[in-house]
């Protein structure tokens, strides 16, 4: 009875980090050519690194692209996805209430780069109406307007 038990035990561990396993978002690396859109976050400012994810196909928005390779996001009370307040759960409450646009000093800013290794370039529209091409890398950055700090994967 030990060893059924034990057996038993054992494959309900096994299951158990399978399904952990295939519940994570596949969204570590960038995409290959024009497979997708790359979308790179830069957390440094709140603590954190920079995560690279790839929204394979071609997303309609920059916001779709941002979720399509991974991202959660919240925006404000008051204005919605117009002013992109989280990603990934920060900029915590306690940092920013996401009730009014963000701060000039810190906010998530958006940054394009037209192909990998490309220098950033500051978003003049807005993630929701911006359409990014297959093959093209979206920049997230918290902080003043800074670019990312990486390269263009």
């Amino acid at each position: 009875m030990r060893r059924l038990l034990a057996a038993f035990f054992a494959a309900l561990a096994v299951t158990t980090v399978l399904v952990a396993v295939e519940a994570a978002p596949a969204q570590a690396a960038a995409c290959s050519g024009t497979t997708g859109v790359t979308v790179v976050v830069d957390f440094a400012a709140l603590g954190g690194g920079v995560v690279t994810g790839c929204a394979v196909g071609d997303p309609a928005t920059g916001l779709a692209a941002l979720t399509g390779a991974g991202f959660t996001v919240a925006g404000t009370q008051r204005w919605g996805l117009a002013f992109v307040c989280r990603i990934n759960g920060k900029p915590t409450a306690a940092q920013d209430p996401c009730v009014n646009t963000p701060p000039a000093t810190a906010y998530w800013s958006y940054w394009h780069a037209s192909t990998h290794g490309a220098a950033w370039a500051y978003s003049s529209s807005g993630a929701g109406s911006y359409n990014p091409a297959p093959g093209s890398v979206e920049g997230w950055a918290y902080g003043a307007g800074t670019a990312p700090s990486i390269t263009a994967p």
